[in-house]
C-alpha cells in the first residue's frame, strides 16, 4: 500500500516544480525527499518525474498520479478532521428523550436549538415518552440522555442531574366553581372533594407521587376518577368536564378549550422538577459535550 508521506512528497514536488523548494516546504532535507520519490517510483514501477536542469517536470503517468494523490490527501485530511471533531464531541449522533411536559418548558426546545446551532455536525434523534419509558430506553442504550420528571433514585446504572423546578398549577373545567376566581392562589385543601384526573403512574412517577403526598399533607386523599396515558390527554379530559388535574406550569402553554388554570397556594409545596438522566457508564465525547451545554444553560438561567 502506498504511504501517504510518499504521496505528499510527490504532490509537493509537482506543485513546486523543484525538489529544493519542495524540501523547504516540507521541512526536510533534499536527500530524504529524493529517497521518498525514488521509493514511490519503484513501488509503482513507472517514472513519475522527469529531471530537468532547473527543476522537474511530471510525466504522463505522474500527471495521473498527481490528480488522484491530491484528491486522496484532501480526503485523508478531512478524515483526520472528522475524527478529531468526533473526539471533541463535535460530530456524530445523539439520541435525546424527553417527557411531554418537559418539551413544553422553554428550557428544553431552546437548549436543543442552541445545541444544533453550536454543533451542526451532530445529528440529533428525539423521542417523547414517559419518564419510566425514557429511563428504560437509557438502560437499553436506545437513548443517550433524557429529560425526565422522576429523580430515578435507586435505578442501577443511571444518574440524574437537576435542571430546573417549576410550580404546579390546577387545570379546571370552564364553569367549575373554583374557576371563577383566577387571581388568588388556590389552597390545595379546596380540592378535597373534587374529582381528580391524573396521568398513569408509570408515565409520570415523580409528579404522580408528589401530588399524592401534597394532598395527604393537606389532609385528604385525592379521589381519582380517571387516569390518562400522557399529560396532554389529561388536559383533554379536563376540558371535557370530567374532573380537574394538577400539572406543571409549562402545560399552560398548551392552552386548551374549556380549561381554566389557577396557581396553587405556596403551602401546597408542589413543584415539578426536571432532571437530566444519563447512564453511569463512561459517556462518549458527544454525550459529555451535551451534558456540559445543559450545565451551562442551567447556570445561565439561574
Amino acid at each position: 500500500m502506498i504511504e501517504l508521506r510518499r504521496l505528499r512528497a510527490f504532490v509537493t514536488v509537482v506543485e513546486e516544480g523543484n525538489i529544493t523548494r519542495a524540501a523547504e516546504r516540507l521541512f526536510i532535507q533534499q536527500p530524504p525527499l529524493t529517497r521518498l520519490l525514488q521509493g514511490l517510483e519503484d513501488e509503482l514501477g513507472v517514472t513519475l518525474l522527469q529531471r530537468l536542469p532547473r527543476g522537474v517536470r511530471v510525466t504522463e503517468a505522474g500527471g495521473v498520479l498527481f490528480e488522484e494523490a491530491r484528491a486522496l490527501l484532501a480526503r485523508a485530511e478531512r478524515l483526520r478532521e472528522a475524527v478529531q471533531r468526533a473526539a471533541r464531541g463535535e460530530q456524530g449522533h445523539i439520541a435525546i428523550g424527553f417527557t411531554s411536559s418537559a418539551a413544553l418548558h422553554p428550557f428544553v426546545p431552546n437548549l436543543l436549538r442552541r445545541y444544533r446551532d453550536i454543533l451542526p455536525g451532530i445529528t440529533t434523534q428525539l423521542e417523547e415518552a414517559g419518564s419510566g419509558e425514557l429511563m428504560e430506553a437509557l438502560l437499553e442504550q436506545r437513548l443517550d440522555a433524557a429529560f425526565v420528571r422522576s429523580p430515578a433514585n435507586g435505578i442501577p446504572g443511571l444518574s440524574v442531574e437537576p435542571v430546573l423546578s417549576e410550580p404546579m398549577i390546577v387545570a379546571l373545567p370552564l364553569g367549575h366553581r373554583l374557576a371563577q376566581e383566577t387571581q388568588q392562589p388556590l389552597p390545595l385543601a379546596e380540592l378535597a372533594h373534587e374529582a381528580f384526573i391524573l396521568y398513569r403512574r408509570p408515565a409520570g412517577q415523580g409528579l404522580y407521587d408528589a401530588i399524592l403526598a401534597a394532598c395527604h399533607r393537606a389532609g385528604f386523599s385525592p379521589r381519582i376518577v380517571q387516569e390518562a396515558p400522557r399529560l396532554p390527554a389529561t388536559l383533554s379530559l379536563v376540558g371535557a368536564g370530567l374532573g380537574l388535574s394538577i400539572v406543571p406550569g409549562s402545560m399552560r402553554r398548551l392552552g386548551g378549550d374549556g380549561i381554566v388554570y389557577r396557581t396553587l397556594a405556596e403551602e401546597a409545596q408542589l413543584s415539578a422538577p426536571l432532571y437530566l438522566a444519563l447512564r453511569h457508564s463512561p459517556a462518549s465525547p458527544i454525550v459529555e459535550r451535551f451534558r456540559e451545554l445543559v450545565a451551562e444553560a442551567v447556570q445561565a438561567s439561574g
